[in-house]
């Protein structure tokens, strides 16, 4: 893990730390290629040196950022799960455990996607 990502998990209590630790080794195992950096102040994954996710910790939510298209992509799933989102974010509540069905299809939309650019 990238020294910076660990850093920002590490100012969240435990129980947020263990959610995003599990994010963070679920993106890199479905997508192993990718590289890390902090950007915007969040973890980032980088495709071919592009950003194509970036995810962050709150008090009471995980943040998943897959840019516009990919919230586009997934709204009316967001809709049906009950989860708050925006035109670039969707909040996963840290109550709940983190949807990574729904991450994985995420990212092999931002994957497939990507590769067509």
């Amino acid at each position: 893990m990238h020294p910076d990502i660990a850093a920002h998990i590490a100012q969240f209590p435990e129980h947020i730390q263990v959610q995003l630790k599990s994010l963070h080794a679920f993106i890199l195992e479905k997508v192993p290629e990718l590289t890390q950096k902090m950007a915007y102040g969040i973890p980032t994954f980088q495709l071919h040196g592009k950003n194509l996710i970036h995810f962050a910790g709150y008090s009471k939510h995980i943040g998943l950022y897959p840019g516009a298209k990919g919230i586009a992509a997934f709204s009316t799933e967001f809709e049906k799960r009950n989860y708050k989102y925006s035109k670039g974010a969707v909040q996963f509540p840290v109550k709940e455990a983190l949807p990574l069905d729904l991450v994985e299809e995420i990212l092999n939309y931002l994957v497939q996607n990507s590769a067509t650019k």
